[in-house]
């Protein structure tokens, strides 16, 4: 199942953070939610759940941002695949 996603933080829409990395395009965090989202550079997306933020942290801070999304993120939570809306988010 796909599902639209426009993520909104105080009544304005978040922008992603795009990455330099051969396997991740951009991810978007939402701390009070503890929700990752991360669009891999293949077009996909997906939502991951209860994140903490010193996960994300990290992975913003990796010098290998595809390794540590396959060693810290990728099967260590709940996920979803999710759509989204044609926000300039591809690589």
């Amino acid at each position: 199942m796909q599902i639209w996603v426009i993520i909104s933080c105080r009544g304005r829409t978040l922008d992603p953070i795009h990455l330099e990395s051969t396997i991740l395009a951009w991810v978007r965090y939402l701390p009070d939610l503890r929700q990752l989202q991360v669009g891999l550079c293949t077009g996909d997306a997906y939502e991951y759940f209860d994140v903490p933020t010193h996960t994300y942290r990290g992975l913003l801070a990796a010098e290998s941002k595809g390794r540590y999304f396959n060693h810290h993120i990728r099967n260590g939570f709940r996920f979803q695949r999710i759509k989204t809306p044609a926000l300039g988010l591809e690589n």
